[in-house]
């Protein structure tokens, strides 16, 4: 499909959410060429002839919210045990042999009071477990990953493959499944995020990104999942000011299963318009390896998508028929 061509399938789409389920699969027919079954509006443009040749699911693991440091626990935070935590997970994605393994931010801490070389070697560390996975690592920024160094800092001392070390958003494609990282990390003036200069309560995807997302997604020649430290499905403190006007980008573009966050460490689950939103128990919550947190997720030649939590975290199918039933 051309670019343009995407767009106006999505906006024919869109007009035609508020009628009966019969005309909007003929709406989806005449759109696409195809006919549909009771599958989710949002879902159909993306079983592109490549993902239509699946047999089998691409597997990811993830994990959140490590604040990895070595400083002494506080409240229910226990720093230092991060590293292992993180050990126990990537030793399982290695024995699973998932396709990539991706943390959603919060990576690291920093100490009280904070020291850049302190924080720096924190850092360090603790990607050096996360390296230990046998491929293609990613990262996502959160607001601690910046609480005492730059992003540069941060993204220079990281590997996320095949990306550019200078870029705090971005995308990559394994197996046609593509994978969108966010960066919400911006002040609502649109400053970065840099060594503590924000509140966190103030996170926002500004309009350069927000450009930019709108372009990837109709570039995307397969279904799509989306990786963000702040929350998108809602509103209060810990979501981005702006995810109204984000989760509308994904929803026009009709290629997004799934979003994935971090930072609230409860953890959650939602679904807003065909779009589930996951959000990861974090990795720092609680003493000993029995309160870690990690999960796999699968996602399916039909687009099913499984999450398989590890520990504490939850565990959730993510299918057609549930977005089918919630839509119809």
């Amino acid at each position: 499909m051309r670019e343009g061509t995407i767009q106006q399938n999505a906006d024919r789409i869109e007009s035609a959410r508020s009628r009966d389920t019969e005309d909007r699969r003929a709406v989806l027919k005449s759109v696409l060429g195809v006919a549909a079954g009771p599958v989710v509006l949002s879902l159909s443009c993306v079983s592109n002839e490549p993902w239509s040749r699946r047999k089998r699911p691409v597997r990811f693991g993830m994990v959140t919210d490590c604040h990895y440091a070595d400083v002494d626990p506080a409240g229910t935070r226990f720093y230092r045990q991060s590293r292992d935590k993180l050990g126990e997970c990537v030793a399982r994605m290695n024995a699973e042999e998932v396709d990539f393994l991706i943390e959603l931010g919060d990576f690291k801490d920093q100490g009280r009071p904070p020291v850049e070389q302190d924080t720096l070697a924190y850092l360090e560390e603790v990607e050096a477990v996360f390296r230990r996975f046998d491929g293609p690592t990613y990262h996502v920024l959160g607001n601690h990953d910046v609480d005492s160094i730059s992003k540069p800092q941060f993204l220079g001392r990281v590997t996320n493959t095949g990306v550019d070390c200078t870029r705090s958003y971005y995308s990559f494609d394994i197996k046609g499944l593509h994978g969108i990282v966010l960066d919400a990390n911006y002040r609502s003036d649109g400053a970065d995020y840099d060594r503590g200069n924000y509140d966190w309560t103030d996170a926002n995807i500004p309009a350069d990104e927000l450009n930019w997302l709108r372009r990837d997604l109709a570039a995307a020649r397969g279904p799509a999942v989306v990786f963000v430290h702040q929350l998108l499905d809602g509103t209060g403190a810990v979501y981005v000011k702006n995810a109204t006007e984000v989760r509308d980008v994904l929803e026009r573009s009709g290629k997004v299963l799934a979003v994935f966050q971090g930072h609230h460490h409860a953890g959650d689950y939602n679904e807003i318009n065909g779009i589930h939103y996951y959000t990861l128990i974090a990795t720092v919550e609680g003493q000993g390896a029995e309160n870690n947190s990690y999960a796999i997720v699968e996602v399916c030649p039909n687009l099913d998508a499984i999450v398989t939590g590890y520990r504490r975290a939850a565990c959730k199918t993510l299918t057609q028929a549930r977005l089918t039933e919630q839509r119809a």
